[in-house]
């Protein structure tokens, strides 16, 4: 999936804050299975030991910000650990397995806390897959939340304004228009993965989300990068502008605490009357307006309520294969990242890598073989 521009996130979503982008879920699972897999940039055992990643990395001219290397030890747990992207939603998973909550309850807990403190990455405005083990059946089970496309895009939606008469690109451009804006799964996801392993009450789940968008959280080096590096697109948009850049003009800097009532609203809708709440309603139709806003001779999208409401998440068998002596299981089309992988383990499976290790092994890495570096 593609990770889009800060600006695009306001428009596709201003009572969110948040955009049309991805996120691999992380997972705690509570019943001594492995995690679903996230960035490993904040792990929490349970306990309490928080490993925080830098998060200061530099602007690279794509859409993600560059997060910097960091080493750090290996963290062992016998209970229960949470892996997301920031210490606050890692925080907020490890307090739902501590009432008793599933390890999808987790997920939805800290996708909610994900929202806030790393918008830049992930978010209910956005599409998510989710891979879950249940350590009982011994059984992998992947979930589909991937946006769509509305149905009245054509072959050339993201290259003409209109086939027949403007065949000309989208304003600005087809990433900062309303065409980058699909419709959104995250939500209709994590739903279908909450009715078949949530435990605590849905309501519960959300209540953390709704805590930390009315207090505020500290913004993150990480996120304060990302704001820096976008403040000519961010101020494309009243809303936008307002929450992410200073009255100066400037991005909001790390440690600036930041609230959000309007997305405390949100989840307060959501959390009372469910994921429906999201497609429909005023919610949806705030959706659809901002994908319909021509402020600043914008392009708009095409998606309709009906998209909104037609949207289904999927239950898919994952791809499974054999490395070694390791069963590895991903996620299958319409992601492409468990075919890469498995396809790159196949591969490698062939050659004898203990033969080609690396020179030396440190903290940093060490220095890998030259031929150990091809394969």
């Amino acid at each position: 999936m593609n990770q889009l521009h800060l600006s695009r996130w306001l428009r596709c979503l201003p009572i969110a804050s948040n955009a049309l982008l991805t996120l691999l879920l992380a997972g705690c699972n509570d019943d001594g299975g492995p995690p679903a897999v996230a960035p490993p940039l904040a792990v929490l055992q349970c306990s309490g030991t928080a490993i925080p990643g830098s998060g200061t990395g530099q602007p690279t001219g794509g859409p993600e910000i560059a997060t910097g290397f960091a080493s750090k030890d290996p963290v062992n747990t016998r209970t229960v650990m949470a892996v997301t992207a920031n210490p606050i939603s890692s925080r907020v998973a490890c307090d739902i397995l501590a009432k008793g909550g599933s390890a999808v309850d987790a997920a939805i807990a800290a996708q909610m806390a994900l929202n806030l403190v790393e918008p830049q990455s992930s978010g209910i405005g956005g599409g998510a897959f989710m891979l879950y083990y249940d350590a009982a059946t011994k059984a992998v089970q992947s979930y589909d939340g991937r946006e769509t496309a509305p149905a009245a895009a054509t072959p050339n939606y993201l290259r003409f304004i209109d086939d027949a008469t403007n065949q000309t690109l989208p304003k600005p451009n087809a990433r900062l228009s309303g065409r980058s804006i699909g419709t959104p799964g995250v939500l209709r996801m994590l739903e279908l993965a909450y009715q078949d392993h949530g435990r605590l009450p849905w309501r519960d789940l959300f209540q953390p989300g709704i805590d930390i968008a009315t207090n505020g959280f500290n913004i993150s080096p990480r996120m304060a990068a990302s704001i820096a590096a976008d403040t000519a697109n961010l101020s494309r948009d009243p809303d936008a502008k307002a929450y992410f850049l200073n009255a100066d003009g400037s991005g909001k800097t790390a440690g600036t605490v930041l609230k959000n009532p309007a997305l405390a609203a949100t989840f307060t809708t959501i959390a009372n009357n469910g994921a429906s709440a999201f497609y429909t309603g005023d919610i949806g139709q705030a959706i659809i307006d901002k994908v319909n806003d021509t402020t600043g001779g914008i392009t708009t999208g095409k998606t309709t309520l009906a998209d909104l409401g037609a949207y289904q998440a999927k239950r898919r068998d994952p791809i499974c294969t054999t490395y070694r002596i390791y069963f590895v299981c991903g996620m299958g089309p319409p992601s492409s990242g468990g075919i890469t992988v498995e396809s790159a383990l196949g591969i490698l499976e062939n050659f004898n890598l203990s033969q080609n290790g690396p020179v030396f092994i440190d903290r940093n890495g060490g220095k890998p073989s030259v031929l150990g570096v091809h394969l």
